[in-house]
């Protein structure tokens, strides 16, 4: 029996993780929404193994992986697998140099046909072993190919306006949609093309165009 750690924001396929994972034998010490809360949660019950969705609040970007290369940073043989929708290339390079510790994966979440193939996958991460669907493996190879692949076509579109010095405000009316949402294109973007965080908004907005014109 694993003690597993699950973090999803998504309180309906949390539970259906829970029960799948429990159905399965295996116990669940912390079911938690926020990344915050799994740091806590890790802390407190030291679990075998810690499933996590990527996208988590407050900015639903890459919060769940940057707590999931945090987790491995602070205990580098803690069993993690990455549970997404999509690919975060940005820290999933990290977190997968990190597999000479052992334990670790990253899945996508529609890609995985039979709950069984879920359940081995934590088993195995749990054990020290590697599960890495193929098909990061592809957004992995492009991004070293090219930075801009990794970028949605949208993303593409607020990184060109962007490259115009069009200022957010400006992009808001030329796309017809809500500041918000451009923040967090924008927000998007800094994470795709690996600008880190100790830096300036100002100064990644002008790293940004700089990559996007090299490119």
């Amino acid at each position: 029996m694993l003690r597993i750690a699950l973090a999803d924001d998504a309180v309906l396929l949390r539970e259906g993780l829970v029960a799948l994972l429990v159905r399965f034998g295996h116990q669940v010490v912390a079911s938690v929404g926020d990344t915050d809360a799994l740091m806590n949660a890790v802390a407190l019950h030291e679990p075998d193994v810690v499933v996590t969705d990527v996208r988590m609040p407050p900015d639903f970007t890459d919060e769940g992986l940057r707590a999931a290369v945090a987790l491995r940073a602070e205990r580098p043989r803690l069993p993690v697998l990455v549970l997404s929708q999509y690919v975060a290339t940005a820290y999933a390079a990290t977190l997968l140099e990190s597999t000479r510790s052992g334990g670790v994966g990253y899945l996508l979440k529609d890609r995985i046909l039979e709950v069984r193939d879920f359940v081995e996958g934590v088993e195995r991460v749990a054990f020290g072993g590697c599960v890495v669907d193929p098909e990061v493996v592809r957004h992995l190879i492009a991004r070293r190919d090219d930075p801009l692949a990794r970028l949605t076509p949208r993303e593409r579109e607020v990184l060109a306006l962007m490259a115009e010095g069009r200022s957010n405000t400006a992009i808001t009316r030329q796309l017809m949609v809500s500041e918000k949402v451009i923040g967090k294109h924008i927000s998007s973007i800094f994470t795709k093309l690996d600008l880190p965080p100790d830096t300036t908004d100002d100064h990644r907005r002008v790293r940004a165009v700089l990559t996007y014109l090299r490119a």
